[in-house]
């Protein structure tokens, strides 16, 4: 087990849960584990996260559809939900806000079925995101809205480690500003691993793997 410490944040009331160390990805090697575990899963935590991120967007600002990724389903649905609320624009006919989640082949590569299209194509698509390191997963993401006729209308996270993605800014509850010393390496140029420090877990948007 690794040792998770709490970050409050004095906007939402929502902790950011996390541990330091030495953290493998599919993509890099990182000093920080972020768990969003609990605002994945709890209600109450899904919608103070979901009330945080609204006011990064301008009222004007058109969303349709918000893609979520990293298992964030329900806080993309509470986000819907105050989005609604907040009088935010919508070119869809019903008014509403669509909440869908990827598919990825047998390439890793973001697909979308034909009974999901419509949800993509033409409709100004919000990213939501667990959390943001690299900005890969992110960049995929932007890459298949664009391949389906889609348009992005912005990128969201829990906790990013970077300000913007493709010229997106990225809206967060949490920053570098609140984990200043944040860290994403290169496995190949990591300095823990040439330091001889052993991983201290496998970590990706499902959860961590001890070793």
């Amino acid at each position: 087990m690794i040792e998770l410490m709490k970050l409050p944040n004095k906007h939402s009331g929502v902790p950011l849960r996390y541990a330091q160390g030495h953290f493998a990805t599919n993509h890099s090697h990182i000093n920080y584990y972020i768990d969003i575990t609990y605002q994945k899963t709890r209600l109450s935590e899904a919608k103070a996260v979901a009330k945080a991120l609204v006011p990064h967007f301008d009222s004007t600002t058109i969303i349709d559809t918000i893609l979520c990724l990293d298992g964030t389903h329900v806080i993309g649905t509470c986000l819907a939900d105050e989005l609604t609320k907040g009088g935010f624009r919508s070119i869809n006919r019903h008014q509403t806000i669509y909440v869908v989640e990827p598919e990825f082949n047998t390439n890793s590569q973001m697909i979308f079925r034909d009974n999901i299209k419509p949800m993509i194509k033409g409709k100004h698509v919000l990213v939501l995101m667990a959390s943001m390191t690299t900005g890969f997963t992110a960049k995929r993401s932007l890459e298949a809205i664009a391949y389906y006729g889609g348009y992005v209308a912005g990128v969201a996270a829990m906790y990013s480690a970077a300000k913007e993605v493709n010229g997106y800014p990225v809206a967060s509850v949490f920053n570098l500003n609140d984990l200043p010393d944040y860290a994403s390496y290169d496995s190949h140029d990591c300095p823990y691993c040439k330091a001889g420090k052993p991983i201290d877990a496998l970590v990706n948007s499902f959860g961590y793997s001890a070793l």
